[in-house]
């Protein structure tokens, strides 16, 4: 655990946070909520860092939520989102098939929100798989229950003997069934399913393969969905990113774009502010670093004060196989007209050939999602936005381009560090083949598609360096359950979100507490904890009341054919069905009466 630092003469006040990511933004929040005054620094012209959109033509391609873990009530991620104003007034959309994953010969499998169905769905392809598919529907049904005891609010480190003891006795009636899913992965589970299909398919529950994944996380994140806790919010991923934002200023915090941090500046083994590429330094009581955790200890503070466990997270184990989350190669594509068959989230199995022309592609597989069924209010009437990813790693598109991965320019007399970078012929042909390849693959299954596509766009891992200069463009970081993760988590929970030898300097982000988009919010809350601890105050935070709670909306994605369709696939999924739910607040393009229907199908 840190300590207090016992040369302080005077409560420390002000804080320079390096980030304006979800997990820099929250931490913001969270530091007003507690009286220290902020400034946010981020080089980006937007917030929100990897959770972001842009605009092409008329159409907005949002590359990030598909789910958001907490966006319904009765879990303590729900607290964190309404203290940060990310949900207020809008509606959260559900759709009752979380995901469906569709074999080489046409078959599908359509993972249902609710276990009873998707049993009942499960038991109709392969009746032999009785056994394992029990088994996982039990699970899912525990893990309905667990997750309102689930901790997210405070920090493992920061508890208490009692607090913790009452943490672990809430999981008893859970605790073989956790036990049970985080020793077995998912890929060996997989492997007791007779059907091949099925066999397959479990290990794309989660849009992509994940081979260190346990069985947990899939537990965990049907569970949420079937909780109405994992939809999508209204505005997307940029507008949550927003959200938070506007909450971060009316608390009183202040953030500079376009603001690159070369460097955190260093007295007497203190850190006491930052140097921005363009010279001007800005000093604080406090520096917090909500960027990647390489670019952190190895750039912005040049390698200094590692102990042996930092020093091999970062100089070794970051660069050996598995450590890292992958990246993605993403494929949007805006259509001029709608395609009311198109469900909203759809896993490939791949032939060879088809996946050849994919460069850098990981596994033989593909998630396309027709994005308007998750946010229409982004896109035009009767028009379609699909978003195709895979993913992938960073080293063969970096084989393919030329010149630097990032340049900051100056324009009109500001300099900007995001702008596009040429990066050759070859890496653009690489490109131009996703693209061609995978609009190809979809004009077989949905006729006239190739002919209605307006705009678009493929981004690669190179694509996240430019934008975020995340560590060889991964997202969201370490990956869970391995050993990077752990040390990290391990660490983290002994020593506090600090560096050993450092004072005034805290770690945040999705790097310093392993996971997705709730994870990053839930850093900048337990990062403020500590610094409270360290200053001698009683932590305080407090939901938005300045609008009104979310809605939500149940929409029906449509059940499989009895019988399985042709190889090719045929038609995606069924009949689509309106919405249901609680109703709607309208979005910037009438969003409830575009989804009144749900037939358009488009973005990220």
């Amino acid at each position: 655990m840190t300590t207090r630092e016992p040369d302080a003469k005077r409560r420390r006040e002000t804080m320079i946070i390096v980030g304006g990511g979800l997990g820099g933004l929250s931490t913001g929040c969270y530091a007003r909520m507690n009286g220290y005054r902020t400034q946010v620094f981020e080089m980006h012209e937007i917030p929100g860092g990897s959770c972001t959109g842009w605009d092409r033509s008329d159409f907005t391609f949002d590359w990030c939520i598909s789910w958001l873990l907490g966006n319904g009530p009765g879990n303590e991620m729900y607290q964190i989102w309404l203290e940060l104003g990310a949900l207020q007034g809008k509606e959260m959309r559900h759709f009752d098939v979380f995901n469906i994953v569709r074999g080489r010969d046409g078959r599908a499998v359509h993972f249902y929100s609710d276990p009873d169905r998707l049993e009942a769905h499960l038991l109709d392809l392969s009746p032999a798989d009785a056994a394992p598919i029990r088994e996982f529907c039990a699970g899912i049904r525990t893990f309905r229950k667990a997750l309102a005891v689930y901790p997210f609010l405070k920090p493992v480190g920061l508890m208490g003997r009692l607090e913790r003891w009452r943490m672990l006795a809430s999981f008893v009636p859970y605790f073989n069934t956790i036990r049970k899913s985080i020793t077995v992965l998912m890929t060996d589970f997989a492997l007791r399913f007779r059907d091949p299909l099925l066999r397959e398919a479990f290990n794309f529950i989660l849009y992509e393969k994940h081979p260190a994944f346990p069985v947990l996380p899939f537990y965990f994140q049907l569970a949420s969905h079937a909780n109405q806790a994992a939809g999508v919010p209204e505005g997307g991923s940029l507008g949550l990113a927003r959200s938070i934002e506007e909450r971060y200023r009316k608390l009183g915090g202040e953030i500079t774009y376009n603001a690159k941090v070369e460097e955190i500046l260093v007295e007497q083994d203190r850190a006491v502010g930052v140097r921005l590429s363009d010279g001007r330094e800005f000093r604080a009581d406090i520096v917090v670093s909500a960027a990647d955790g390489h670019t952190t200890v190895m750039k912005l503070l040049k390698g200094r004060y590692l102990n042996d466990t930092y020093r091999r997270l970062y100089t070794s184990l970051i660069d050996e196989p598995g450590q890292l989350s992958p990246g993605y190669v993403s494929l949007f594509l805006g259509l001029r007209r709608p395609f009311p068959q198109g469900d909203p989230c759809t896993t490939y199995l791949l032939t060879e050939e088809q996946a050849r022309e994919l460069t850098g592609i990981r596994c033989r597989s593909m998630n396309v999602q027709f994005r308007t069924r998750h946010y229409p209010e982004l896109a035009p009437r009767e028009s379609t936005v699909v978003f195709a990813t895979y993913f992938s790693d960073i080293a063969p598109w970096r084989a393919l381009h030329e010149g630097p991965e990032q340049s900051s320019r100056v324009r009109r007399g500001e300099e900007l560090h995001t702008l596009p970078v040429k990066h050759g012929r070859e890496y653009m042909a690489a490109k131009r083949r996703v693209r061609n390849g995978i609009a190809g693959f979809l004009d077989e299954r949905f006729p006239g598609f190739k002919d209605a596509v307006a705009v678009a766009d493929v981004s690669t891992p190179l694509t996240q360096v430019r934008y975020t200069g995340v560590y060889d463009g991964t997202f969201p970081g370490w990956n869970p359950f391995v050993e990077g993760a752990e040390t990290v988590e391990a660490e983290i929970k002994k020593s506090g979100p600090v560096l050993p030898g450092l004072s005034g300097f805290y770690l945040s982000g999705v790097w310093a507490t392993i996971g997705g988009l709730i994870r990053a919010a839930a850093a900048g809350r337990h990062v403020v904890q500590f610094i409270c601890r360290d200053d001698g105050l009683e932590f305080a935070a407090e939901v938005d009341l300045s609008a009104p709670l979310p809605t939500h909306r149940v929409i029906p994605v449509g059940g499989p054919p009895r019988q399985a369709g042709p190889a090719d696939g045929g038609g995606e999924g069924g009949e689509t069905g309106g919405t249901g739910g609680t109703g709607g607040t309208p979005g910037k393009r009438d969003a409830a009466k575009d989804t009144e229907n749900m037939e358009t199908g488009a973005l990220a």
